[in-house]
């Protein structure tokens, strides 16, 4: 019977330590992620990797951080982890439709969803690792958010569209969800 339950827990304990997430080396408290032993396909770590994050929805609960947003830290970590220096890591976020409302400060957040608004932490570390944060002017005046009443690190384009084109004329590549 021992020897059964030994197994039974080595069974459902096994794969949480082979699987385990790990924290980030950019932004340690989002982006966890898992480490991939000898990848087949190798990740280039002389190149710059220029990834712009089309985010353009929120998710059904309030409280938690957009997940989206989440991927851009996951983004750095990862590549981070695999050897490629922070420098040569280009990321740029473009907001619109009802993402807009998760880069709201907490007073505006509050009084729309009655708590802080979970993303402010988030939105300020990937700003510190040299993210840029893009809202939509569009989306910002068609649900009439002042740019007082966003995050400091948030930026306002003319358009998505617009900061969109933009940055894959810089050779940013477009992460779509």
């Amino acid at each position: 019977m021992k020897n059964i339950l030994l197994f039974t827990f080595s069974l459902i304990l096994f794969p949480l330590f082979i699987f385990s997430q790990k924290e980030g080396k950019i932004i340690t408290d989002y982006g966890k992620t898992y480490e991939v032993k000898k990848p087949d396909f190798k990740t280039d770590k002389e190149n710059e990797l220029k990834a712009v994050f089309d985010i353009g929805r929120t998710f059904k609960d309030s409280s938690k951080v957009n997940p989206l947003f989440n991927t851009a830290a996951r983004y750095l970590n990862m590549h981070a982890d695999a050897g490629i220096a922070l420098e040569k890591l280009k990321v740029a976020l473009v907001i619109h439709g009802s993402a807009a409302n998760d880069i709201l400060i907490d007073s505006e957040y509050k009084a729309k969803y009655g708590i802080n608004n979970p993303n402010t932490k988030l939105i300020a570390d990937l700003s510190k690792k040299g993210v840029q944060i893009i809202l939509c002017g569009q989306t910002a005046a068609y649900r009439k958010i002042l740019k007082e009443n966003t995050l400091p690190e948030v930026q306002y384009a003319l358009s998505a569209m617009t900061a969109l084109v933009q940055l894959q004329n810089k050779n940013y590549r477009l992460i779509n969800f």
